[in-house]
């Protein structure tokens, strides 16, 4: 069985969502100047709506609370800031918006282990915060588990240093390049790798066309292939509708569900719909809100939780 998909995730349920006047400089999925009026209810409708279709599915989601005080819009997204790894480690990232550091809560950590959750040692990057230096977990990483291949597209929440550092200690192989989007200021680097591909453990889904260097773009092709899997590719509008932004999970007995967000289906063709349905189930739900607010997706509010339940 696959490791790239795992039935247990984290979610963290908002109390305050609205836009992050901090992380709109450079996610240009974030719609500025969309109305807030009734973000919160909107947003929370979403999430509950989003947890219910996946625990329909079998899948085990373990929710927490955020919490009014401090301010956190984005506490929705926990997999920026903490992974959870299959030998016990938790790995806690640097965040280049100040208040999104805010989201790091040790009381998480002590309502998963009273959850039953078993959390051996901490790998903590977030020390280079004072550097500037900003590694935004599996949103600015996309990783293999079964290839142990990590893919990163650079940008300034994805340092390429401290990415080679988490390599090296999580034992993967490193697969570094740049990927671009259009923005009001012209071409810019994407700010996270998970909005332009997605891995499961038969095809990675990829926009292919943001990689503009042909050698980098023929090394993510390789580096793909080489790991048994086929190359499923997306245009940059469906990018753009968040197509790469997509988890695999498990659902009951095992079986394995790519999860999506309601404007990410709608982009599909009929011939990728095909294509993920040779492997997979389909479960997309409506996330309207948050995607148009937060400039995050399905994926971006699904934190994988590895770690052994010991009760």
């Amino acid at each position: 069985m696959t490791k790239n998909a795992t039935n247990t995730l984290m979610m963290v349920r908002p109390v305050a969502f609205t836009l992050n006047e901090q992380t709109a400089v450079d996610n240009f999925y974030q719609k500025k100047g969309t109305s807030e009026q009734n973000a919160q209810k909107l947003a929370g409708e979403e999430f509950d709506g989003f947890v219910k279709n996946l625990r329909a599915q079998g899948v085990l989601v373990e929710v927490l609370e955020d919490t009014l005080k401090p301010h956190t819009p984005d506490s929705i997204f926990p997999n920026n800031w903490i992974s959870m790894h299959e030998d016990g480690r938790i790995a806690l990232y640097p965040m280049k918006a100040e208040n999104r550091r805010l989201e790091r809560r040790p009381d998480i950590f002590d309502e998963l282990k009273r959850r039953g959750y078993k959390i051996g040692s901490t790998v903590d990057y977030t020390s280079s915060e004072s550097e500037d230096i900003f590694l935004e977990g599996t949103g600015s990483m996309v990783l293999d588990h079964d290839a142990k291949i990590a893919y990163l597209a650079k940008s300034q929440r994805a340092d390429e240093g401290l990415f080679r550092i988490f390599c090296t200690d999580f034992d993967y192989t490193p697969v570094v390049f740049t990927a671009y989007q259009n923005t009001p200021d012209g071409i810019g680097k994407i700010y996270h790798t998970n909005v332009m591909m997605c891995v499961t453990d038969k095809y990675v889904l990829v926009c292919l066309d943001t990689i503009h260097d042909s050698i980098e773009r023929a090394g993510v092709e390789t580096a793909i292939r080489n790991s048994g899997k086929q190359v499923l590719e997306i245009s940059v509008a469906q990018k753009s509708n968040f197509a790469g932004n997509m988890l695999l999970v498990k659902g009951t007995a095992n079986q394995l569900i790519l999860v999506m967000s309601s404007s990410a289906y709608s982009s599909l063709t009929a011939e990728q719909i095909d294509f993920i349905q040779q492997y997979h189930t389909i479960l997309h739900s409506d996330l309207h809100t948050i995607e148009t607010l937060g400039g995050g997706s399905a994926r971006c509010m699904l934190a994988e939780i590895y770690l052994t339940k010991t009760a």
